[in-house]
């Protein structure tokens, strides 16, 4: 009798090969993120997809703030059409990227979701960034 793990039989290597290298083209991970920052190897708009005032309060350090329902092809080009977009949101309980990262790729743009966003971003003990206070 088969344990829960393998009651579904694995998919083939070169199956399972196709399928986390298409995984890997739609997401980036917190460290990695965090890994081209630190070693100023930043070839994307890192873009926070939550509200400005969230974003205020405490944000992943380098991220602009863009709202995903203010992403209109009007806004999208203050970029070059070639930039590569990677979106976050609050965590993995936020759909907030996955809209963002739609709206995008619908105006022909380049993105990918951080996965885990915020929460992703903490759970790896890497610091944030807040707006200052108004004096």
């Amino acid at each position: 009798m088969p344990s829960p793990v393998s009651d579904f039989p694995a998919a083939a290597p070169e199956d399972a090969a196709e399928h986390f290298a298409r995984k890997l083209a739609f997401e980036a991970d917190c460290w990695d993120v965090h890994a081209s920052f630190a070693g100023g190897k930043v070839d994307f708009v890192l873009l926070d997809v939550r509200s400005p005032t969230l974003f205020a309060q405490s944000h992943v350090p380098g991220a602009v703030s863009l709202p995903h329902g203010k992403m209109t092809a009007h806004r999208m080009s203050e970029w070059p059409a070639d930039t590569f977009f990677v979106v976050y949101c609050a965590g993995p309980h936020c759909n907030g990227a996955d809209k963002a990262a739609l709206r995008l790729a619908r105006l022909g743009l380049s993105v990918k979701i951080m996965i885990g966003g915020m929460t992703g971003w903490a759970d790896e003990g890497f610091s944030f960034e807040a707006e200052a206070a108004a004096a």
